[in-house]
């Protein structure tokens, strides 16, 4: 094949590869997010949200938040919600981007290292579209996935260049003194400079490209060929000292953060030591990759990790498969070189993730495969390559068939596969519909169910939630996600005392997280245990100084103990961690009116609705102050009533409260006969003996409208 005809079948296939991606993964675009690490990674945390700022990006580099380090992850998160705005479709679309980007990187680079094109485009056609590739691309809280793996690519791609600026020495008894590139040493330099910073910035996207060092020394084996009596072994190593010292820092500091935030877990109720548990339960993962590489159904979210029922019987099968595999693929390694890079590019890379450390509650993960993978799926594109090449005949027509037998097994494979995803795809949509199937495929799995509860929590189905959380709960009593989120559905459903209970409950299993304290304090305080309310907030804030959720908390705690001051302390606070959270402002415009400073308090007011536009309290608390002070630069009768009636559309008039913002609208307005009607039907909701002191209030200004007066504060 021409260089030319090269560069037109290179150009064709990247067109080919990126057509096959948008076609199977443009549906995830009008996707939502899930309630599982989205809220934490996105949905519902405030520094991603408010987009690029200076805060936010303090908060990335100093943070472990979800238990790692990871700030490359955190800004460009940030960076799509500046470009696109804190819906889902920009994140899932920057996911798919970068889901070609690295398809196309990892056919051009295999290309370049290997010169071999047709098994270049089948393994990045693999990569592209393997069914168990969708956790990392349709799931937006794995955008650090396809982050992390776009910056591997390119530092691959810089090693290739840095290898070909590398002075190779001479064979014996030639007369020049060494080969070398146009390229000068301080180009391999340059490179090598690139390498590290490439590197680094993956690293600073997720900590599992620590294992890129020893997988650049496996590309050294094949196929770029610098071992043997070109390099030995030991410079090679040398050469990458310092990537190794990035590797092992993070894995220092990853190990640190995983602590610190209580993921690493211990193998609950085990027979066994913990450490035999993972290593049965790691040699089974193994296994199970590779079987569902070939047969990608019953694809999860999350797989329960088997604990004490792990099978003895499958992980010692499995350490036999392994060990098996890997004698052939060493006795192979000097005539089918790629079967040695790949087969250990495969069980190195998976290291960090495949449990012999655990960290949280899975099993094994399909995402975990997203770049592990490339390893099996070049012994199947080099393999299919040697099958080819090993087809000799005189007769023409027969070794034509044979070739177009072998093309079209290859072609319906990529076709199986794009199926399969576009199937797996689906269970994606939603929440509901995710960890539905999970459970569908899965046995007594208690994420799953609490994965549920947290799903049926966001739609308002709080009775549901409950039985999901129960049901987590019955299968793994020491299960803290599902004890947290039973407390915080018993809290919303207004059973205060027993959220309390199972709160205490939570706190028992890790008693120094603050979400659990921050859920408690809350009961407490509607409870009107204020002072516990605020000693359990002030541990919270303890452990988590940054959290935002908790000051506010705290602030509107102390508003109902009467300590302003003290209230706008933490509100303060809240403000600046968070500056998209919209709660705190709405309550400091609550003390600020308490404390008689009108003007900045309908600003706050103000604030919170930019942030939720439909939140009919501050559209309430705003619309009373335009309407009823008098002597303030802020009043403005004629918005006061365009909100009041918003407010009230968006309760179906049934508010006595809001009615009554209303009728003092109309009646600072002027309209006393809309008033008068408004406020009589105020009147005819109050239904209930809570609202006694509403319908007196109400009373007192009807018979002011009725004398054309308006009601009046601040005079």
């Amino acid at each position: 094949m021409d260089k030319n005809s090269n560069k037109n079948w290179s150009l064709l296939i990247c067109l080919a590869l990126t057509f096959a991606i948008t076609a199977v993964y443009y549906q995830v675009c009008s996707y939502g997010f899930v309630a599982y690490d989205d809220p934490a990674y996105v949905s519902e945390n405030p520094n991603i949200q408010a987009g690029i700022t200076i805060n936010a990006i303090k908060w990335a580099f100093t943070t472990i938040h979800t238990g790692y380090w990871h700030a490359l992850t955190w800004l460009s998160l940030m960076l799509t919600c500046q470009l696109f705005g804190p819906g889902p479709a920009g994140f899932h679309f920057i996911n798919v981007l970068l889901h070609v980007a690295n398809t196309l990187l990892l056919f051009a680079v295999l290309k370049k290292m290997t010169g071999a094109l047709w098994p270049s485009a089948f393994t990045a056609a693999l990569f592209a579209l393997h069914p168990l590739h969708v956790e990392s691309v349709a799931w937006i809280s794995e955008h650090k996935d396809v982050l992390s793996t776009f910056f591997m690519l390119l530092t691959m791609a810089a090693y290739l260049r840095y290898c070909r600026c590398v002075a190779v020495p001479a064979p014996k008894g030639s007369s020049t003194t060494a080969k070398q590139t146009p390229a000068t040493g301080a180009g391999a330099k340059h490179y090598y400079l690139l390498v590290a910073v490439f590197f680094a910035l993956g690293l600073m996207a997720k900590p599992m490209l620590v294992t890129l060092p020893f997988a650049l020394l496996l590309l050294d084996y094949w196929p770029l060929s610098r071992f043997g009596s070109k390099r030995s072994l030991a410079n090679l190593v040398i050469e990458k000292i310092p990537l190794f010292v990035m590797a092992a820092a993070v894995c220092a500091a990853t190990f640190i953060a995983q602590k610190r935030s209580g993921a690493m877990s211990r193998t609950e109720n085990s027979g066994f030591p913990v450490s035999l548990v993972n290593l049965a339960n790691a040699c089974i993962s193994y296994m199970r990759y590779i079987v569902k590489m070939f047969w990608p159904v019953r694809l999860a979210v999350i797989y329960p990790h088997p604990g004490r029922n792990v099978s003895i019987f499958y992980a010692a099968a499995s350490v036999i498969f392994l060990l098996v595999i890997t004698i052939l693929v060493i006795q192979f390694a000097k005539s089918r070189r790629y079967l040695f890079t790949g087969w250990f590019w495969y069980l190195g890379t998976l290291i960090p993730v495949i449990g012999i450390i655990q960290v949280g509650s899975q099993g094994y993960a399909d995402r975990y495969t997203y770049t592990p993978l490339i390893g099996l799926f070049i012994i199947i594109a080099w393999g299919f390559n040697d099958l080819s090449a090993k087809w000799t005949s005189t007769n023409s027509v027969e070794l034509r068939y044979r070739k177009v037998a072998l093309t079209s097994s290859a072609m319906l494979i990529i076709l199986a596969m794009s199926i399969c995803t576009c199937f797996q795809l689906r269970y994606w949509q939603n929440s509901l519909t995710l960890f539905q199937h999970a459970l569908d495929v899965t046995k007594k799995n208690h994420v799953a169910y609490s994965g549920m509860g947290d799903s049926l929590v966001s739609q308002g189905r709080l009775d549901e939630a409950i039985q999901n959380y129960s049901q987590a709960i019955r299968i793994a009593p020491k299960y803290f996600p599902a004890r947290v989120g039973l407390s915080d559905a018993l809290l919303k459903t207004g059973k205060i005392d027993q959220a309390v209970v199972e709160c205490l409950k939570a706190l028992q299993i890790n008693s120094d997280e603050p979400d659990a304290l921050n859920i408690l304090g809350i009961a407490l305080g509607q409870q009107g245990k204020y002072d516990e309310a605020v000693k359990y907030f002030t541990i919270s804030l303890q452990i988590r100084p940054d959290f935002a959720i908790t000051h506010d908390n705290m602030g509107h705690v102390m508003i109902l103990q009467g300590n302003y001051n003290g209230a706008v302390v933490h509100l303060t606070e809240s403000i600046r961690l968070a500056p998209a959270y919209a709660l705190p402002y709405y309550h400091l415009g609550q003390v600020l009116v308490q404390r008689g400073e009108v003007n900045e308090a309908v600003i706050h007011f103000e604030k919170a609705l930019q942030l939720k536009p439909e939140w009919v309290e501050p559209m309430n608390a705003m619309a009373w102050c335009l309407a009823v002070n008098e002597k303030t630069a802020v009043r403005n009768p004629g918005k006061a009533v365009k909100l009041a009636h918003r407010a009230c559309e968006l309760t179906n008039f049934k508010e006595p409260a809001l009615l009554d913002t209303l009728a003092v609208a109309y009646a600072a307005a002027g309209d006393f006969d809309k008033a008068v009607e408004t406020a009589q039907k105020a009147l005819g909701v109050c239904q209930s003996s809570e609202q006694e002191a509403v319908k007196e209030q109400i009373k007192s200004q009807l018979v002011l409208f009725k004398n054309k007066k308006p009601y009046i504060e601040n005079e």
